[in-house]
């Protein structure tokens, strides 16, 4: 009998529980969420993200001191300048996850990828979104070398959580195939991101042009481990055509406003994070460095009064304001100091008129590093179409018209373009190296803060402009510049066994001055 009450009490309490439970799977469902992933807005973050990711730490205080660009009198931002706290160089890993705000574009690029794949419709939208997984990878790939590629981003869809690491040279050879693949698929009768595309918006041509600039550059990456193939990617992307025309030239704007998301990242960034006060201690204790701001005024460069200022004041009481004479623009030394110079506030800094403007654009990809890579090409007989001289001069005017893009500020006369040409006018004469020097010095500057991860690898290949290492006490790499960045701990306890057989096969070490596969 008590068995049969407690079935007849507990049938009605089933049956309630049951009939709640119906309902409750419908009031927890987000009537306003996607269920299904969203191209156009996945593939905008994707090209958000990865421009900006970790821009201050890797870009500026890593890259940036180590290229000497900047400089620091301070340890803990040391990066680059002293070659101090191998932490800013990890975080360029969270483009494979992380802040959702901030990171995770190799997951974004894979959904989008995964979408567009569906329909044959979709082929302009998968091949620009197969373009912007080669530029994403090669940015990567270059700071840490082998890396998770074939398995990346599978967390979701496949719950691949610990994915191997690829070798380089197999990366390499995947991203210019699927350049050359998606280059080709291009349907100019077939629909695009459009306004989803902040590089272009939608733009057939112009991704063309930029692919294959792309192209060009990745397969410049590998003359030193691999010319013949080198040579065979440089050719392909030359005749397929590279943006050689200034309005090709890839930009994201950015616009001022509260929104702070909407703010040009680097001017945000640093901003933010090292010039907040004109004319006071700056919190990283950051200037341009010395051997910029020399080089700059020995070859009588016009984009020094572009970039460069000194704060200055007529009376102790009188505001700040930024000069950019030339006379005044003074670099401070890297390394050369752990406590604030009596003459901090004599050095240069960053122009709040152009590279600090919360409205500037971003430059993706510009054509004077294209007339730049094609005057290398030239060097190097692979390219007949024109002279190196003259892939040269065109490099310098673009690099120098460039900065036009910034507002009033930047723009430099024909004047003094031509006038700085004369000054520096092409080795004709001069030997391989020479020729070779002068056209990756130029590259040096002509990428500054615009892609300093560009300028990283093409010093590493290159070994130009010619850098005198620092030796700063304690620092991390016995007075040897980095040469590639620190893979983060959380490798070695999430995804142990792929990350031990990476390192083993890149020589053991995970440090500031690993090296990776192409530079030799």
């Amino acid at each position: 009998m008590k068995k049969l009450f407690k079935l007849i009490f507990l049938a009605p309490i089933a049956l309630l529980f049951s009939s709640c439970d119906n309902g409750f799977k419908e009031m927890n469902v987000n009537p306003n969420a996607s269920t299904e992933a969203v191209p156009g807005f996945l593939f905008t973050r994707a090209q958000l993200v990865t421009v900006s990711n970790n821009f201050t730490g890797a870009a500026y205080l890593t890259i940036g001191g180590a290229m000497q660009h900047f400089a620091t009198y301070k340890e803990v931002p040391g990066a680059g300048d002293k070659y101090f706290n191998f932490g800013y160089s990890t975080g360029s890993w969270a483009l494979y996850g992380g802040d959702p705000a901030t990171a995770g574009a190799v997951i974004d690029i894979r959904q989008v990828i995964d979408a567009v794949s569906k329909l044959p419709a979709d082929v302009n939208k998968l091949s620009a979104a197969r373009i912007w997984k080669a530029y994403l990878y090669h940015r990567l790939t270059d700071l840490y070398g082998d890396i998770p590629y074939t398995d990346a981003g599978k967390g979701l869809s496949d719950k691949n959580y610990s994915p191997k690491y690829d070798l380089q040279s197999a990366i390499y050879a995947d991203m210019l195939k699927e350049l050359d693949e998606s280059l080709k698929a291009f349907d100019a009768s077939k629909p695009t991101f459009g306004s989803s595309d902040l590089l272009y918006a939608g733009d057939i041509a112009k991704w063309k042009k930029f692919g294959y600039s792309l192209m060009l550059r990745l397969g410049m990456r590998l003359t030193q481990v691999d010319a013949a193939t080198a040579k065979t990617w440089v050719e392909k992307a030359i005749a397929g055509g590279v943006m050689i025309d200034d309005n090709d030239i890839a930009t994201i704007a950015y616009v001022d406003g509260s929104v702070t998301s909407n703010r040009n990242f680097i001017a945000s960034g640093l901003m933010s994070t090292d010039y907040v006060t004109p004319g006071d201690d700056n919190v990283e204790g950051g200037k341009f460095a010395k051997t910029l701001i020399d080089h700059l005024k020995t070859t009588k460069d016009p984009r020094l009064n572009v970039i460069s200022i000194v704060w200055t004041k007529a009376s102790s009481t009188s505001p700040y304001v930024a000069d950019t004479a030339t006379a005044l623009q003074t670099g401070m030394p890297n390394a050369a100091f752990n406590s604030r110079p009596a003459n901090f506030d004599s050095y240069s800094e960053p122009n709040p008129a152009t590279i600090l403007k919360y409205s500037a654009p971003l430059l993706v990809f510009t054509t004077a590093e294209t007339h730049l890579l094609l005057a290398e090409a030239a060097v190097r007989g692979w390219y007949s179409g024109t002279t190196a001289a003259a892939e040269y001069a065109s490099a310098v005017r673009s690099g120098l018209k460039q900065w036009s893009h910034f507002g009033a500020a930047g723009v430099i006369s024909e004047a003094k373009i031509s006038a700085y040409l004369a000054a520096n006018p092409y080795k004709t004469a001069g030997t391989v190296e020479e020729q070779m020097e002068q056209i990756q010095t130029q590259k040096w500057v002509a990428l500054l803060l615009e892609d300093e991860y560009e300028i990283f690898s093409n010093w590493r290949r290159t070994g130009y402009p010619k850098l005198t290492p620092t030796n700063y006490p304690g620092n991390l790499t016995g007075g040897k510049i980095p040469t590639r960045f620190v893979i983060p701990d959380s490798e070695e306890y999430y995804n142990q066994v792929n990350f031990y057989e990476a390192r083993t096969r890149q020589g053991g070490t995970n440090t500031l001055s690993s090296i990776v596969w192409w530079d030799k």
